[in-house]
């Protein structure tokens, strides 16, 4: 479809937008006023470390009385605020800035006389930003240029735009962005793989998103195209490698619009950014923000490719209200993933990746909390509400009901639910209402609408839901028990042809405690202290902190140096603070990395040193 026929539709949307409850980490008034659309104009400034400019925000007003315009920041320099008349006159507001929240930061309160249609913010941001990463050319792949991106889930747009940051919220959107000339500037839009390296970037986004799929970098960037609607941007020396590894990207595409209808971003571009960004995915729009260490070299972790992609249409298309409703993201993106990874890598590989999920969210559950165990969460920082039972038991949920109802028609219902809520933000409760008459009412006696909330509104995972089985997974299991056992040599698992998957099972199902013996003979073995893959990296230095074992020491802190992704080296950490001796080597190693990682894995793990 055209970016004509999204940009009318858009309008349609957002008119047609209900207000939903008040989302705890927005400070705005969505009840009297809305921001349908926003032009950006910035400058990146990499000596500051700061965007400067202004944001310009087009007011769709609710209530009729309203006078005031309440927008999210946080430590933002605010220099001036502008009411533009319907003849485009810009007149100066009044306006305060609230005092600053740890968390949600301040809201700015703007008084206008009259209902304007438009506000202008002139702001710079803080060069501590918590939704930017400025980076040294020392930090990155090339060591010659430096980097700069942002990350703004779940509530960090705030700190490098003033506007209403919640998901509640949707809106389409232009920039133009100066950057040095040498450096390439892409964003969540329509980004132009020949654009000259002038400098001067434009960009447009038809289709209507919120706020925390708001996008920026501007770095050293090569582009390679791998199919007709997609391509890959990343620094010089990594180009190459990330084109062969995401070359399956337009089948991916092609196969979930046969199972859930017509991808409707126009591109799906991949930007892989140096190894401090903080997750494995971001689903920016038609641009995801991907991380170096699925890079292997063999495919075996482009799950994570499935699951940015799968939120084209769970997430990005249909997006929860709030962040207490995230399990609508994360849960339906992780069984739709799956059932990428099975129609373009098979059958066997997709029971494996969900075995592997699902056995680690059932250890999981031994150490959390039930009230934390529910699908519709309570947390306090909008971030926490990223949780394993977001998207492994959200995703159980879906393959249950899949079971129950059969493939055909959960098929059927899910495609039509896209469809229903296309470029909406929804609750739990609006998917529940969906749910009931067009697939619990539909095919009854299949599963109960009670059954389902006990799902979403309980903890824990009923025992009798489903889990492929899987021979060769079986396999392992049998041979990892006769190791542990004394009974089978290291060398002889037959692990050699093992994939990602197979060897994470491994060790994810070690005894907690080896002995050094066991542990030095299957380095022996397999060459674990040192490994490429960071999957696989990441367990095995969870069991050496386990054991105790020192000589893992060397390569362990190398590793925890050179990634700054939050769920790999986080639970390092978290682990190596349990004793003096290990929580010394943490703060060794991480007044070393500390300088490249992003300032969400700097909180996480400063939090994890304070235990």
């Amino acid at each position: 479809m055209s970016c004509l026929r999204f940009a009318s539709f858009s309008v349609l949307v957002l008119a047609a937008a209900t207000a939903h409850a008040a989302d705890p980490h927005s400070y705005a008034n969505v009840d009297a006023v809305r921001v349908r659309k926003l032009d950006l104009d910035l400058g990146v400034d990499f000596k500051r470390h700061e965007l400067s400019g202004s944001a310009e925000l087009d007011l769709d007003w609710k209530d009729p009385a309203a006078r005031t315009l309440v927008l999210d920041t946080r430590d933002l320099k605010i220099e001036r605020v502008e009411a533009l008349g319907a003849d485009g006159v810009a007149h100066a507001a009044r306006y305060t800035l609230d005092k600053r929240d740890p968390v949600l930061g301040s809201a700015l309160r703007i008084a206008l006389d009259a209902q304007a249609p438009k506000v202008r913010v002139r702001y710079r941001s803080a060069p501590t930003a918590s939704g930017l990463q400025w980076m040294t050319p020392a930090q990155t792949a090339g060591k010659k240029h430096p980097f700069m991106y942002s990350q703004s889930q779940s509530i960090h747009a705030r700190s490098w735009v003033p506007l209403q940051d919640t998901p509640g919220v949707r809106f389409t959107y232009t920039a133009h962005v100066t950057a040095p000339k040498e450096l390439r500037a892409v964003m969540s839009a329509n980004n132009d793989t020949r654009h000259a390296l002038d400098g001067d970037y434009r960009f447009t986004m038809d289709q209507p998103i919120p706020s925390y799929l708001l996008a920026i970098a501007v770095g050293d960037l090569d582009v390679r195209e791998t199919g007709p609607r997609s391509a890959v941007y990343a620094e010089p020396s990594v180009v190459e490698a990330a084109a062969k590894e995401f070359a399956d990207t337009e089948k991916m595409i092609e196969t979930t619009e046969k199972m859930y209808g017509p991808y409707r971003w126009e591109r799906y571009d991949i930007l892989v950014l140096p190894p401090s960004f903080p997750f494995g995915g971001m689903e920016n729009p038609r641009l995801t923000f991907a991380t170096p260490t699925v890079i292997v070299g063999d495919k075996s972790l482009v799950s994570l490719v499935a699951h940015e992609l799968a939120h084209s249409w769970s997430g990005n298309l249909v997006t929860n209200a709030t962040w207490k409703h995230m399990w609508l993201n994360e849960g339906f993106t992780t069984y739709v993933e799956n059932r990428i990874v099975e129609a373009v890598y098979g059958q066997a590989l997709a029971d494996e990746e969900f075995i592997t999920a699902s056995d680690a969210l059932r250890r999981e559950m031994k150490e959390t909390p039930p009230a934390q165990q529910r699908l519709v969460s309570d947390a306090e920082d909008a971030d926490d509400a990223a949780s394993s039972y977001a998207y492994v038991k959200g995703a159980w949920l879906l393959r249950t009901l899949e079971a129950r109802f059969g493939r055909v028609a959960f098929d059927d219902y899910l495609r039509g639910y896209f469809d229903h809520f296309a470029f909406q933000s929804i609750t739990t409760e609006q998917m529940l209402d969906w749910l009931k008459p067009n697939l619990i009412d539909k095919y009854p006696g299949k599963m109960s609408l009670d059954e389902v909330k006990r799902w979403i509104y309980e903890p824990g995972v009923p025992d009798d839901a489903p889990v492929p089985a899987s021979p060769r997974l079986a396999a392992i299991a049998a041979a990892r028990a006769e190791w542990v056992a004394g009974k089978r040599a290291a060398a002889d698992l037959g692990a050699k042809d093992w994939n990602t998957h197979e060897w994470m099972y491994f060790l994810d199902g070690l005894p907690e405690k080896l002995t050094h013996e066991q542990l030095a003979a299957l380095d022996a073995a397999w060459h674990l202290n040192g490994a490429p893959n960071a999957e696989i990296a990441r367990r095995w230095y969870l069991a050496a902190i386990a054991a105790d074992y020192a000589p893992a020491r060397e390569e362990m802190g190398k590793y925890m140096t050179r990634i700054g992704r939050r769920y790999l080296v986080v639970p390092l950490y978290e682990e190596l603070v349990k004793t003096p001796d290990g929580k010394a080597f943490a703060r060794q190693v991480y007044a070393k990395a500390k300088p490249g990682y992003h300032p969400m894995t700097q909180a996480s793990i400063e939090k994890a040193l304070k235990k």
